[in-house]
């Protein structure tokens, strides 16, 4: 690579990209924690080295020029190049105190991480745990898996007013809460189970554990949940006990970048080994 072909400064294409992406130089400046001036500065020094005009004004806001949209991806490629450099020399450092950010659905989160962080806490008072309860999937590659058993809840009081069933096919007259955007995933995966469920058995789904949680402890119908929260929830019974429990897959993931770090690897181990199965089974004995 030639380096004396490289004519401008990162800063400067930094505040070139965040304005463009952000729309204009106000809101890149709340962005990147600087003064609006500052930030003019640099994105004219940018202009001034490149030889080109970047953007122009229109109106309030500022619109890339036919220059600068022919150099807002290779810019953009230098930016996600500097936040995988940023990440993989975190991924070295060997100090324990710090931020780690866990990822988790909101029962996982809510019910299973509790008593987890707790121990972290406990052990490693310098680590700063965020739990970001989401159930977006994210970009990460290292994986472990592994399935945790959920079943059919409801409250006694639901069950008695539908009349007690007993069979698969008693429950033809339930009313069931799916967990999903649009139900459908969940009745095609009951009735491969063996039910015979349709629309008129879903009054509601939702994509939220939490709300189908609490619909379920409301009494407005049955719903499928993880038995170690469901177990413990003296609101609820199991429907069908006898029934073979229904496979939730759950994955334990982090980043391959950071994966060397002691701080991460400290609590990736510690969550591994709470969440295995025979360490939660035998929890619940």
């Amino acid at each position: 690579m030639d380096w004396t072909q490289v004519r401008f400064d990162w800063n400067r294409a930094r505040a070139f990209l965040v304005t463009a992406e952000e729309g204009s130089l106000s809101a890149a400046a709340r962005s990147l924690g600087m003064t609006q001036p500052t930030l003019g500065r640099q994105v004219a020094a940018l202009e001034e080295e490149l030889g080109v005009a970047l953007f122009e004004r229109v109106g309030r806001g500022l619109t890339l020029t036919a220059s600068g949209v022919g150099l807002l991806e290779h810019v953009r490629a230098m930016g996600e190049a500097a936040s995988r450099v940023s990440l993989a020399a975190s991924g070295q450092s060997q100090s324990v105190d710090g931020l780690v950010t866990i990822t988790a659905s909101e029962v996982v989160a809510a019910f299973l991480l509790t008593p987890i962080l707790a121990l972290l806490r406990s052990r490693h008072p310098g680590l700063e745990i965020k739990i970001d309860a989401t159930m977006a999937v994210r970009d990460l590659r290292r994986r472990e898996a592994g399935d945790t058993p959920g079943r059919l809840y409801a409250t006694p009081g639901y069950l008695r007013a539908i009349g007690t069933p007993k069979t698969q096919a008693e429950l033809a007259r339930a009313d069931f809460i799916g967990f999903s955007d649009d139900g459908d995933r969940f009745l095609d995966g009951l009735n491969a189970m063996g039910f015979a469920l349709t629309r008129k058995n879903l009054p509601f789904h939702t994509g939220n554990h939490l709300v189908l949680w609490e619909l379920v402890k409301q009494g407005l119908g049955i719903g499928v949940i993880i038995d170690e929260v469901g177990d413990a929830e003296p609101l609820v019974e199991r429907v069908l006990p006898a029934l073979p429990p229904i496979p939730v897959p759950m994955w334990l993931v982090a980043h391959r970048e950071v994966h060397t770090s002691r701080r991460v690897r400290l609590v990736f181990d510690l969550v591994a080994e709470a969440l295995s199965p025979s360490r939660r089974s035998a929890s619940r004995h």
